[in-house]
């Protein structure tokens, strides 16, 4: 690389740091900029290899910079660059569009989950969207448990305590909780109404001769029976007179309308299996879905309902209904599903029951586990997962959630405040390397000293013991060849031995030794972390038996992680790791 080409490295390289640090709010990283950089100008990438050495003391010397230092710097190196970014914080804050007919203080809108099981990351999309939407309407958040399958879809009673937790870790409380299983009662008496009203009628034909007639468009033979007939035979059904399958009550639509979905559709089934809940484990004749749905929405005061693409026959079954009521229908947003990279396991709320009733998954909040609340373990917040959601509009489309956006909004919330520490990994593919560090040209100090956090001097310097030390085997020197082991001094690799060299920096700034973690072998704490790849063994630097449980921190070179737990109850985890490590810590991303 000649000088021309190194000063134009250096000034990209310089305004690609700016630009990246005033756009995140934190402090640039070579690795960062490089994308961009080499995207930008093409013309580098011969040089791909020498380019991080002409760029690394540059972004050092921003990471230096206050904002107002940066800005400056930015308007004389790239003023383009910082026009972008002040259009960026000129752009309308909504990422989500505003609602249709929508008053300030009279928006309504309900999340209805399944109490099936504690919820998957895909579930975390209804609840931010409209906890976004309450908070710039000023209007009213609820959870309605549509729990009125006790059989295909069977409630499980951990899960609405656990479901109401992933809500409130996601940042919101919702107004009113209701249960659909403590309303059996109200459905009843709007489908007696309904049968007043002409608009129903029992059926006790097979579910097979019945969709011969539907797809036939032909009546069934019970459709005129009189009102009071079906009134008595409805009741009949409360009453548990009926076994499953022996009785039905449809809602009379168009038998000739052009979607055979919306013919005559049922609105109450008997079911023989008692509902888990104690308060409604009498009951046999349930609702359907979108009878039970469409009368709590009306009633609950719901003005605008968000559902999958995939239901919009829910709302076309519901009109009828509603037209015999003469109430008027919610606005409706559809939306297209998400999905999301990453994990292995599918976003099925079943089938991560079964991973966990197999053995192949520990628990809800096994790092694998496409959970909410394994985020939360994982240290995660659930303001990352929100704005990740909500940044992925309302589109019709199925879209992807790519979990590194959550990383990176969860790594601009929790970077600032997460203390650094080292944990050196000993994996099966690069198990860790113990040395000695050893006197040479000057004394080697007894122990390293690094920053608890990089900007913030005032915190202070951790201890971390020099003597025997660990390090991982990729970054082990060549014969003779010299690292940098942060906040310690540089050291030469001899003989299988480290020998100190010196304290002076110099020699990193220069270029040509690179700078690694390490931690003490004895006084060290044998460590397991857990994550989204399985389980990884390692050393972490006895500082850490200081802080607490549920503590967010940055394991140098390896990533951000929460603390769980120390000693025995690292240990003693009933459905967690059995060694004998002095840490658990859970992996939440780089």
């Amino acid at each position: 690389m000649d000088d021309e080409l190194r000063e134009r490295v250096a000034a990209a390289g310089e305004a690609a740091a700016l630009f990246n640090a005033l756009k995140h709010g934190s402090d640039p990283d070579v690795g960062a900029i490089m994308g961009p950089l080499m995207g930008e100008n093409p013309e580098f990438r011969p040089h791909g290899d020498e380019i991080p050495g002409v760029v690394a003391p540059i972004v050092n010397r921003v990471a230096g910079m206050d904002e107002a230092e940066r800005r400056e710097r930015l308007g004389e190196l790239a003023p383009d660059k910082l026009a972008e970014l002040e259009a960026d914080d000129e752009a309308d804050e909504h990422v989500l569009p505003d609602l249709p007919n929508a008053e300030a203080g009279e928006v309504v809108m309900r999340a209805a989950p399944n109490p099936n099981g504690p919820w998957h990351v895909g579930h975390a999309r209804m609840p931010a969207v409209i906890g976004t939407y309450k908070e710039r309407y000023d209007g009213e958040f609820i959870c309605r448990f549509d729990d009125t399958d006790p059989e295909t879809k069977r409630p499980d009673l951990d899960a609405y305590d656990a479901i109401l937790g992933d809500i409130e870790y996601l940042g919101f409380e919702p107004d009113r909780v209701l249960r659909a299983s403590d309303r059996l009662e109200t459905y009843y008496d709007h489908a007696r109404e309904l049968i007043d009203a002409g608009g129903a009628y029992t059926c006790s034909c097979s579910g097979e001769a019945f969709s011969a007639l539907k797809n036939d468009g032909e009546p069934c033979p019970h459709r005129e029976k009189d009102a009071e007939t079906v009134r008595e035979e409805f009741d009949a059904m409360i009453d548990g007179e009926y076994s499953a399958g022996e009785m039905v009550l449809r809602v009379r639509t168009d038998i000739e309308h052009k979607n055979p979905a919306l013919r005559d559709w049922v609105a109450f089934r008997m079911i023989d299996t008692p509902h888990p809940r104690e308060a409604a484990a009498e009951y046999r004749c349930w609702p359907m879905l979108d009878f039970q749905s469409g009368v709590d929405d009306h009633l609950t005061g719901v003005t605008h309902i968000i559902r999958g693409i995939d239901l919009q026959d829910s709302a076309k079954r519901q009109r009828f209904v509603y037209d015999y009521f003469g109430w008027e229908y919610p606005e409706v947003l559809h939306w297209g599903h998400v999905q999301v990279d990453e994990y292995d396991v599918k976003l099925s709320t079943s089938t991560i029951k079964e991973l966990i009733e197999t053995g192949e998954l520990t628990g809800w909040d096994d790092p694998r586990a496409p959970t909410i609340r394994s985020m939360r373990r994982r240290g995660i917040q659930g303001q990352a997962l929100v704005d990740s959601m909500t940044e992925l509009g309302m589109s019709t489309s199925d879209v992807d959630l790519a979990m590194s956006s959550v990383y990176a909004n969860n790594r601009d919330l929790v970077d600032d405040g997460a203390n650094r520490y080292f944990l050196v990994r000993d994996r099966d593919d690069a198990p860790a390397v113990e040395l000695p560090i050893v006197d040479g040209d000057a004394p080697a100090p007894e122990a390293g000293h690094p920053p608890l956090h990089p900007e913030h001097a005032d915190r202070g310097d951790r201890e971390v013991p020099a003597g025997r030390v660990a390090i991982e085997s990729p970054d082990l020197p060549s014969e003779g060849e010299r690292v940098w082991l942060k906040g310690y001094g540089c050291v030469r690799y001899e003989g299988d031995e480290l020998v100190f060299v010196d304290a002076d920096i110099d020699v990193v700034r220069e270029g040509g030794v690179d700078v690694i973690h390490w931690a003490p072998v004895e006084e060290g704490l044998d460590t397991l972390l857990r994550t989204v790849d399985g389980d990884v063994r390692g050393i972490a630097e006895p500082a850490l038996a200081d802080i607490d449980p549920d503590t967010v921190v940055q394991f140098v070179r390896v990533g951000f992680a929460r603390i769980d737990a120390f000693g025995p109850a690292a240990t003693d985890e009933p459905d967690g790791p059995n060694g004998e490590e002095d840490l658990l810590a859970y992996y939440a991303h780089p």
